[in-house]
């Protein structure tokens, strides 16, 4: 029996435009509590769990835009679900826009936290790879704003020791950057939490629905075999104010085998009992580094941003 971990990737549907902070914290509350009823230690909430995904709209107004911002973490709204998450003695991860007075500016990201079994924030991240644009394209049926509302953000891929294992986090778009995983995983990472909120539709190009979501599980899949971690995602889901969300929750093991899968576009729970020590053969064998990568020949990933093409012949 190795370490075992039962997690819980707490999937939300749909959270409108017009639904209140304290509205949307029972519904984690409620997961929680069947999660909790359920043995789980951890809970792993979506990207923006909070609030719609207000990047979709163009917004000039800096008061709208700061209102779906938390100013602290916890505050009175999100308290609840902390002082339960205390008394349950059940952890959770938790996306939400934070604005921030940091290097005497205010300053706004999309971040996310790991919260211990005892209500005390374990760790913090804030999402590196924003995807979108930063202008307003009135041509397009909704906007990706993220690069116009929040930073990239300025503190690396760290990953805690916690739960008995070493946890790392991401954010919706950098689970499709294999970087990502790999910075984590030459830190022992063994456990990948992460939340998204992924549209049905490319606004950039055409690409079908089912196509999207092959891509989000390829992403999990492939982060977690060639870094030996577990990865547990958690989506927002189905139509927000008109606009959808492809859902996909899924726990991924190790091995890139799908532990788990959310089969609707609500509110969901799915289970796993995560063994933190079954990523340990690959960490020896298949990937492990220290015996097998070759940074000489890597250059060009820390060098150079975009594609350069060869010279001509």
């Amino acid at each position: 029996m190795g370490r075992i971990l039962k997690v819980a990737a707490a999937q939300l549907g749909p959270i409108q435009r017009a639904d209140k902070r304290e509205a949307v914290v029972q519904r984690l509350i409620a997961l929680l509590r069947e999660a909790a009823s359920s043995g789980c230690k951890l809970v792993v909430f979506p990207e923006l769990a909070l609030t719609t995904f207000f990047p979709r709209w163009y917004m000039e107004d800096d008061a709208e835009v700061d209102s779906y911002f938390e100013h602290s973490m916890p505050n009175d709204a999100v308290q609840p679900l902390f002082d339960e998450a205390k008394k349950l003695g059940v952890g959770f991860h938790l996306g939400y826009a934070e604005a921030i007075l940091e290097d005497g500016r205010q300053r706004r990201f999309n971040t996310a936290i790991i919260v211990a079994p005892d209500g005390k924030i374990a760790g913090k991240y804030r999402k590196i790879h924003l995807p979108g644009h930063a202008e307003h394209r009135p041509q397009s049926p909704f906007q990706h704003l993220e690069k116009r509302y929040f930073e990239v953000g300025n503190g690396g891929f760290k990953v805690y020791r916690a739960y008995n294992g070493v946890l790392g986090m991401c954010i919706c778009n950098d689970r499709r950057w294999p970087e990502t995983f790999r910075v984590m995983g030459l830190q022992g990472v063994e456990m990948v939490v992460l939340g998204f909120n992924t549209p049905d539709t490319n606004i950039y190009h055409h690409e079908p629905v089912h196509r999207r979501m092959f891509h989000h599980m390829l992403s999990l899949q492939a982060g977690a075999y060639q870094n030996a971690t577990w990865v547990v995602a958690s989506a927002k889901a189905g139509n927000e104010d008109g606009f959808g969300l492809i859902g996909g929750s899924a726990i991924v093991a190790p091995t890139g085998e799908i532990a788990a899968q959310a089969i609707t576009e609500d509110d969901e729970l799915i289970m796993f009992n995560c063994d933190l020590d079954i990523g340990r053969d690959f960490k020896e064998y298949m990937f492990n580094f220290a015996k097998h990568r070759r940074i000489e020949h890597y250059k060009l990933i820390t060098e150079q941003t975009g594609v350069v093409d060869p010279p001509e012949d």
